[in-house]
């Protein structure tokens, strides 16, 4: 996010609705320069390059929750609004896998020294 706006505004909505899982959340980011839509694109992907839970997706995708579902990723977009120069920011992630417990999973293989992804790759999925 400090990649996209630098010191500028920043508004964080998550989307609640009635599911068992999942959590979609869009940020308004108002840059402090005019960036273009390859700006943006490219600004999220070094900042997510080689983290191996975090999909940067193409235009024109955005992130759904049922993509996350049962997994530990997080898919993210940007998109940069042409008539207002802000930069829309888009995630979805499996709120009960990626939640507490598979970040808890995640940090403790990278403490011990195991490959960050060991354990998290299938999860079992209920409900």
């Amino acid at each position: 996010v400090r990649a996209l706006a630098g010191a500028g505004t920043v508004t964080f909505t998550p989307h609640l609705v009635p599911m068992t899982r999942g959590i979609l959340a869009t940020v308004y980011l108002q840059p402090t320069r005019a960036l273009t839509q390859a700006e943006a694109d490219e600004v999220l992907h070094e900042a997510y390059r080689g983290e191996p839970f975090v999909r940067v997706l193409p235009a024109p995708a955005l992130p759904q929750t049922k993509a996350t579902l049962g997994s530990n990723f997080c898919d993210v977009a940007v998109r940069v609004d042409g008539r207002t120069g802000w930069v829309v920011a888009f995630a979805a992630i499996d709120n009960l896998v990626k939640g507490a417990a598979g970040q808890a999973v995640q940090n403790l293989n990278l403490l011990c020294g195991f490959p960050e992804a060991l354990g998290l790759r299938a999860p079992g999925l209920f409900p």
